[in-house]
């Protein structure tokens, strides 16, 4: 009777523990977590939830994000981004969806990748699961920003901000 008291009272524990780790309030997280929800001006509402890691010190390209290398765009979990609407992404076709974010940071041009792949930790990309990739041209923005951010304006331009480098990139509803 005793070791069935000891086992029964092991496997409450394990859950109740498993159930605190679970309802940790992840805005105290290292990366916390952020959305952009907005509606543009051709009718496109665009929903985006990231984490937001913190420079630290580190070198973008180098110790972050490196050059060449598929970066997750964010911390924690995959970055999504989800369209209501068919959109054209720097002039190509994207189906309206849900969609994995992720980006290849280049020396003079940045890859960004809308995945079908959106559910799970932001390891594990695969370009098999890649709906659309773009090329966009990254611009140098001042001040620098300390914690990696995403914006989105009216007009549907989404500007991936981290350092001084700011990723553009151009969003309108498909016709």
């Amino acid at each position: 009777m005793r070791l069935k008291l000891s086992i029964l009272a092991v496997i409450i524990a394990f859950i109740s523990t498993s159930f605190a780790f679970a309802q940790q309030d992840k805005s105290k997280r290292p990366s916390p977590p952020d959305s952009v929800h907005i509606t543009t001006k051709d009718g496109v509402h665009v929903a985006i939830n990231y984490s937001k890691p913190s420079l630290k010190g580190r070198q973008l390209g180098v110790d972050l994000a490196k050059i060449g290398e598929v970066w997750r765009t964010g911390a924690n979990e995959i970055t999504t981004i989800s369209f209501d609407k068919d959109v054209l992404i720097e002039g190509q076709a994207l189906p309206k969806g849900k969609y994995g974010l992720w980006t290849i940071p280049g020396e003079t041009e940045t890859t960004v990748i809308f995945s079908k792949k959106w559910k799970g930790w932001g390891v594990g990309y695969s370009d098999k699961e890649d709906q659309l990739r773009v090329k966009v041209i990254p611009t140098l923005g001042n001040p620098s920003v300390e914690q990696f951010t995403i914006s989105v304006d009216p007009a549907g331009k989404i500007n991936l901000a981290w350092g001084e480098i700011i990723i553009p990139i151009k969003v309108k509803m498909a016709k």
